[in-house]
């Protein structure tokens, strides 16, 4: 009996609508990640990109447990000397592109490399309800019934 490996033609990518109101960042991310990568499908092959297609509407709306709305602090460097910034979770949630937040938290969960950066343009984050993606008929996955953990009322 030999290993079966999907290749990459073989591959059927489905479209998923998940909504992020109120539901714990880690968690959220955890799940879009394991999607993206395709570790749900008995076909998962690790060197191939056979996720879905993943659309988070409501990103602005995601809960961080604990202080960490206030204590989380996402840095990056300039390139400069001394050119080290930061913003506290809260400040880009508040701000001009809260999807960001979900973005990261999902970057970060994926393994680094071209096969990751590649998955990662399956993942589509918008901070509002509406999404232009109506015509692909995404299948809504909801996170709250997987476990009670997923969701937090604020």
């Amino acid at each position: 009996m030999k290993t079966y490996s999907t290749k990459a033609e073989e591959v059927e990518k489905k479209w998923v609508l998940i909504d992020a109101e109120d539901a714990v960042l880690g968690r959220l991310a955890a799940i879009v990640a394991t999607r993206l990568r395709g570790k749900h499908k008995p076909s998962y092959t690790p060197h191939v990109d056979d996720g879905d297609n993943i659309i988070v509407i409501n990103a602005d709306k995601v809960v961080l447990t604990g202080r960490k709305r206030d204590d989380k602090i996402y840095y990056w460097h300039t390139g400069y000397p001394g050119g080290i910034k930061n913003r506290t979770a809260k400040q880009i949630l508040e701000g001009k592109h809260p999807e960001r937040v979900v973005e990261k938290a999902v970057q970060r969960m994926l393994p680094k490399g071209p096969l990751a950066r590649q998955q990662l343009k399956n993942l589509r984050v918008y901070a509002g309800a509406e999404h232009p993606h109506e015509a692909q008929q995404p299948e809504a996955l909801d996170i709250a019934a997987m476990s009670p953990k997923n969701k937090r009322s604020a």
